[in-house]
């Protein structure tokens, strides 16, 4: 079956992320736009993914867990997880590694974790947006690691991308899918997001993936495929 999907949204946790972007208003948004599938993607963290995947389930929205995480280099990368739990483990590893900058709301803006009633039930201290300690060169074993795909952001744009820090996009590395805009960029597989820190910039129901089940299950299963299809790729 098509599944639309839109893997790459921000909430009200991120600082960057418009406060009306909590995770009914997103997963009501989606639903208005017509996706089945979205993932919710913070920076360096997915503690409001759980409000956001109970929304979802009550509302028949498969909404993944997943974390905009910035390496060393300021790159940024999508990591995709299938369940929770995976993502959990990995921003505890993340947690480790990342640099320790007092937030400030007044100029970042505020990072809001929600439960799913849309209520305020804490807010993360240190800023999201800066670089952790996990290097670009060893993201994708270390997510793959903890059950995910990684997935180099938004390549085509001009900044916090790899082919704007590093110039290319080595193979060496290791990614088996990429998120790109543009066509003929990559020879990964490729998929289309939109990077939403606003509600009316989430995705319309234009690219899609071929899946068994509408379930977190059916579309990780159908990512994995995916990415076996990369040059050179081993199964995950």
């Amino acid at each position: 079956m098509k599944l639309y999907y839109d893997f790459h949204i921000h909430s009200c946790l991120s600082p960057c992320g418009d406060e009306d972007n909590t995770p009914n208003n997103i997963v009501n948004m989606a639903l208005l736009q017509g996706l089945n599938v979205i993932a919710l993607a913070d920076h360096n963290t997915a503690r409001n993914c759980p409000a956001a995947m109970a929304v979802g389930q009550k509302n028949g929205l498969v909404v993944l867990p997943a974390m905009e995480l910035t390496t060393s280099e300021d790159i940024h990368v999508l990591c995709l997880f299938e369940q929770y739990s995976q993502a959990a483990r990995w921003e505890a590893h993340v947690q480790k590694t990342r640099q320790r900058v007092r937030n400030r709301p007044e100029i970042f803006g505020h990072q809001r974790i929600m439960n799913e009633k849309d209520e305020v039930i804490g807010e993360e201290p240190d800023l999201l947006i800066v670089s952790s300690g996990i290097s670009v060169e060893e993201v994708a074993a270390l997510v793959e690691g903890y059950g995910g795909i990684a997935v180099p952001a938004h390549i085509d744009k001009p900044a916090n991308s790899v082919l704007a820090i590093l110039g290319a996009l080595d193979p060496g590395l290791g990614f088996r899918m990429a998120e790109c805009a543009a066509e003929g960029v990559t020879e990964l597989p490729r998929i289309v997001d939109s990077d939403a820190h606003y509600l009316w910039d989430i995705a319309d129901a234009v690219h899609w993936i071929e899946a068994e089940t509408c379930s977190a299950h059916g579309v990780f299963a159908a990512l994995r495929r995916m990415c076996a299809s990369a040059p050179g790729s081993r199964n995950l």
